[in-house]
C-alpha cells in the first residue's frame, strides 16, 4: 500500500496481490452477521492483506440473493476472490442433479472457488477427482479441504473426535497430490486433529505436508491467534492462511513485522523478493 500512513517506516516485503504466497483468507458471515457496510469496512482499510473471502458453513443460503451477490461484487472490486466454503457436503447429499444446480447458482452470482470438504462424509478418492475436474469444468477453482480427523468442521466436542480416531498424515498427502493433478487450485488443510481439539498439537503432520505438497500448493486453517502465530513463526510470512475477519489486523502485523507477542516480536522478517 503505497499510500499507507507511516510509510516512511519499513515492513517487511509481501508479494503484491493477487498472490500465490502469503495468501489470507478471510471468514466472511458465520460467526457474525456480514453485510455491504462491514465488508466494506474491512476491505476500505485493509483490502491490500486480504486476498479471499469465504462464506462459512453454507451461510449464503440464509441471505437474500441480491444481498450475496452484492458481497461478491464488493470483494471483487477490492482484488479479493470469493468462496463458498465447504457446504458441497451438504449439497451432495441430493445427488449430481444437486451439484450441477449449485455450481451453476455459485457461477451465476460470481464465485471464484469451489471448496470441497469432505469432513463429515466418507467420499472415495475418485469420486473427489470427479467433482475437482467439474468443478474446473465449470470455470472456477477447486479448493478440496482435507484434514486427518474425521468429522471435523462441525464444532464437535473434543472427546468426540478423539472417538473417532485420525487419519495417517501419508493418506492427506496422497490425496492432496492426487487432487492437485486433477486441477484443484490449493488444498486446505482442516485444522481439526491437528491444531484444533487435541491436546497436542500435530506439528509433525503439518512439517510433512509441506514437505510433500509444498508452501504454494496448501493452505492452513489457524482461526486462533496462537495458531497463526506459530504458522509464521515457523514457515515465515509465505504461509497461506485462513482465519476469522476478526483476525486480519492481527495477523498482518505478524506478517509485516511490526508486532507480535514476546514470542515473535522482531523474529518475522524478509529479504528481497518482490
Amino acid at each position: 500500500m503505497s499510500d499507507r500512513a507511516f510509510s516512511s517506516i519499513p515492513l517487511n516485503r509481501r508479494p503484491a496481490k493477487p498472490r500465490i504466497r502469503g495468501v489470507t483468507e478471510i471468514r466472511g458471515p458465520y460467526y457474525t452477521v456480514m453485510g455491504r457496510r462491514y465488508l466494506e469496512d474491512i476491505l476500505e482499510t485493509m483490502h491490500p492483506y486480504v486476498d479471499g473471502l469465504k462464506f462459512a458453513g453454507g451461510s449464503f443460503a440464509l441471505m437474500p440473493r441480491d444481498r450475496v451477490k452484492e458481497l461478491i461484487d464488493l470483494a471483487h472490486r477490492y482484488g479479493v476472490y470469493v468462496s463458498t466454503g465447504g457446504w458441497i457436503e451438504h449439497v451432495l447429499r441430493y445427488g449430481e442433479d444437486g451439484v450441477e444446480t449449485y455450481l451453476a447458482e455459485a457461477q451465476a452470482l460470481g464465485f471464484d472457488v469451489i471448496e470441497l470438504s469432505s469432513g463429515f462424509i466418507s467420499l472415495p478418492e475418485d469420486a473427489l477427482l470427479r467433482l475437482v475436474a467439474r468443478v474446473a469444468k465449470a470455470g472456477l477453482k477447486a479448493k478440496p479441504e482435507l484434514g486427518i480427523q474425521f468429522g471435523a468442521g462441525g464444532a464437535t466436542p473434543a472427546a468426540e473426535l478423539a472417538a473417532e480416531g485420525t487419519r495417517d498424515a501419508g493418506w492427506v498427502i496422497g490425496r492432496a497430490r492426487a487432487c492437485l493433478d486433477a486441477g484443484a487450485a490449493v488444498i486446505m488443510i482442516e485444522s481439526e486433529g491437528i491444531t484444533e481439539n487435541v491436546a497436542t498439537w500435530r506439528t509433525d503432520v503439518i512439517a510433512r505436508i509441506i514437505d510433500a505438497v509444498g508452501l504454494e500448493c496448501t493452505m492452513f486453517e489457524a482461526a486462533d491467534p496462537a495458531v497463526f502465530e506459530w504458522y509464521v513463526k515457523n514457515y515465515g510470512n509465505d504461509v497461506n492462511l485462513f482465519i476469522d475477519h476478526s483476525q486480519i489486523v492481527q495477523l498482518e502485523c505478524l506478517r509485516s513485522g511490526i508486532c507480535g507477542t514476546k514470542s515473535s516480536w522482531g523474529r518475522i522478517a524478509t529479504y528481497g523478493g518482490d
